[in-house]
C-alpha cells in the first residue's frame, strides 16, 4: 500500500487544507507542507532501501483488478526510474508550498487543494502501470493546472490557461485513441483485451498500424515535454502562472513527457520509434538552438526563463531518442537537474516580482546592491542553467551530447552550440536583473531565512547531481541498460 499512500496523502492533505482555510489560513498552509513532507520521506526510505534495483525487480508493487470485464486493474509499481521521478516530484512540491506561504493570499484553501491535486495527479503517472489508470493520471493534473494559472495568475492569464487547456486535452486525446487501438489490436491477436502494461509489450502488429498508434501516444508526450514547433503553450503558462505554478509546471509536468516517452512510446513501439529516432533528435537539436536564441531575445525574466526550458527539454529529447546507454542517462541526469535549476530560478523570479512588482528587465538592474543574498543565489542559478562543470546541467548535457556522438555526429556537435547559446542568455539574464547600477534606486528588504533556506537547498542539490552524480547512475542503471538494448533491437 506504500505506492497508494505516496498517491493519496497529498490529495488528502489538499482536502484538509481546504477545510480548514475557513477557520485559519496558517492551518491549511501547515497540513499541505506536513503533507508533502510526509510523502518526501517516504520517497527517501524507499530509495535508502533500495538505492540500486536490477531490471525486472521492482521496489514497490500493487496491483487489483478493477474493471475485469475491460481488463483494467489498479496497478501501481515503482522501478529505479520512477523512483527518481517521485523523488523529484515529492521535493518540489515541498518546496513550491514552502514558496507559496506568503505569496498566495486569497482563496488559499482552495490552492493548496488544487496545487496537491496536481501533484497527486503527477505521482499517479509515474507510478501506473495500467494504460486506463496512467491516462486517468494524465487528464487529471490538466484540470487543477488549470485552475492555479486561471485563478491565481498574474495579467493575462485566461488566456494563457485555456491555451494550455487546449494544447494539453487536445493531444492527450491522441493517447487515449492510441491507447484503445492498442488494446483492440492486441485483443484481437490474442484473444484476451487488458491495459495492463506487461501485457500489452511485445504486441504484434503491422507496421503501419504500429507507426499511428505510436504517434498518439507521441503527440502526447511532445506537446507536454514540449518539443519545438508544439511549444508555444509553455511560454504563456509560465509567464502567467502563480510561482508555484511555475515551479511544478518547469520542474514536473514538462518531465511527464519525458517519462511518457521512456516507459511507453518507445517500449511499446520499439520498431518504429527506433524509425522515427533521426527526426526527433533533429527536433530535440532545433529546441536547443531555439528556445536558447528566443530566451536572449525577451525582456520580460520569467518569459526569459520559460523559454530555456525549451532548450533544455531539446536536450533531453535529443538522448531519449539517441537511445545509447551513456545518452539516456544524461537524459535523466538533465530531467532531475533542470528541475532543480529551473525550478530555483522560477522562485526567484517569484521572489523579485513579490518585491518590484516587476518583471520587466527594462525596470530592474542593480538589485545586487540592495539584495545580495538574491544576486548570489541568481549567479549560481544562472551558471548551472549554462551547463557550467560541476553543476547537474553540464553532467546530464555533456553525457546527452556524448551518447548521441556514439549514433550521430553532426546532430552532436549542432546540440554542442547549445552551450555556446546558453553561456550568452544566461549572462544576459545576471546583467539585466541584478548587476549594473541602481538607477531605479531600489530599497528591497534581503531575502528571508525561508527563502534562503529554499534556494539553499536546490543549491546544494544542484552542486551534488554536478559532484557525484554516481546514486543517479546507480539507481537508474538498470532501466538506461534495458532501455538502450530495446533501442538497439528496434534499430
Amino acid at each position: 500500500m506504500i505506492l497508494t499512500w505516496i498517491i493519496i496523502i497529498p490529495a488528502i492533505g489538499g482536502i484538509l487544507a481546504w477545510i480548514l482555510a475557513r477557520w485559519s489560513t496558517s492551518a491549511a498552509r501547515w497540513i499541505s507542507l506536513l503533507a508533502m513532507v510526509v510523502t518526501f520521506v517516504m520517497a527517501v526510505a524507499l530509495w535508502i532501501q533500495h538505492p540500486v534495483t536490477a531490471f525486472g525487480s521492482v521496489i514497490a508493487e500493487q496491483k487489483v483488478v478493477w474493471v475485469p470485464q475491460f481488463g483494467i486493474s489498479y496497478h501501481l509499481s515503482m522501478d529505479g526510474l520512477s523512483l527518481l521521478m517521485v523523488l523529484l516530484t515529492t521535493l518540489l512540491g515541498t518546496i513550491s508550498v514552502a514558496a507559496s506561504w506568503k505569496e498566495i493570499t486569497d482563496h488559499v484553501g482552495a490552492f493548496h487543494f488544487s496545487m496537491l491535486l496536481l501533484l497527486t495527479g503527477i505521482l499517479g503517472v509515474f507510478l501506473a502501470l495500467d494504460l486506463f489508470l496512467f491516462y486517468f493520471f494524465w487528464e487529471l493534473m490538466l484540470v487543477p493546472m488549470y485552475f492555479l494559472i486561471g485563478l491565481w495568475g498574474h495579467e493575462d492569464r485566461i488566456r494563457a490557461a485555456i491555451k494550455f487547456f487546449l494544447f494539453t486535452f487536445l493531444s492527450g486525446l491522441f493517447m487515449l485513441i492510441a491507447i484503445i487501438g492498442l488494446v483492440i489490436v492486441h485483443g484481437r491477436a490474442t484473444g484476451v483485451y487488458t491495459f495492463d502494461y506487461s501485457a500489452l509489450l511485445g504486441t504484434a502488429m503491422p507496421a503501419r498500424t504500429a507507426f499511428w498508434l505510436m504517434m498518439g501516444f507521441f503527440t502526447a508526450f511532445a506537446v507536454k515535454l514540449p518539443t519545438f514547433l508544439v511549444h508555444t503553450w509553455l511560454p504563456d503558462a509560465h509567464t502567467e502562472a502563480p510561482t508555484a505554478g511555475s515551479v511544478i509546471l518547469a520542474g514536473l509536468m514538462l518531465k511527464t513527457g519525458a517519462y511518457g516517452m521512456l516507459r511507453f512510446a518507445i517500449p511499446l513501439f520499439p520498431y518504429v520509434s527506433s524509425a522515427l529516432a533521426p527526426a526527433a533528435m533533429i527536433i530535440g537539436v532545433a529546441g536547443i538552438i531555439y528556445g536558447a536564441i528566443l530566451a536572449f531575445a525577451q525582456r520580460d525574466f520569467k518569459r526569459m526563463v520559460a523559454y530555456t526550458s525549451v532548450s533544455h527539454m531539446g536536450f533531453v529529447l535529443l538522448g531519449i531518442y539517441a537511445g545509447t546507454r551513456i545518452a539516456l542517462q544524461g537524459a535523466i541526469i538533465e530531467i532531475l537537474a533542470h528541475g532543480l535549476s529551473t525550478g530555483a530560478l522560477f522562485l526567484i523570479v517569484g521572489m523579485v516580482q513579490e518585491r518590484t512588482h516587476t518583471r520587466d528587465f527594462q525596470r530592474l538592474g542593480g538589485l545586487w546592491e540592495t539584495m545580495p543574498k538574491l544576486g548570489g543565489f541568481t549567479l549560481f542559478f544562472a551558471l548551472a542553467a549554462l551547463g557550467l562543470p560541476g553543476m547537474g546541467n553540464f553532467i546530464g548535457e555533456f553525457l546527452v551530447l556524448l551518447g548521441t556522438f556514439q549514433v550521430n555526429v553532426p546532430l552532436a556537435v549542432v546540440g554542442t552550440l547549445g552551450f555556446v547559446f546558453s553561456v550568452v542568455y544566461a549572462l544576459r539574464l545576471v546583467q539585466l536583473s541584478v548587476h549594473g547600477p541602481n538607477e531605479h534606486n531600489w530599497r528591497l528588504p534581503n531575502l528571508s531565512a525561508r527563502e534562503v533556506a529554499i534556494l539553499g537547498i536546490l543549491a546544494a542539490l544542484v552542486l551534488w547531481l554536478g559532484l557525484y552524480p554516481q546514486p543517479i547512475l546507480s539507481t537508474s542503471s538498470a532501466f538506461t541498460d534495458h532501455a538502450s538494448r530495446i533501442t538497439e533491437v528496434g534499430r
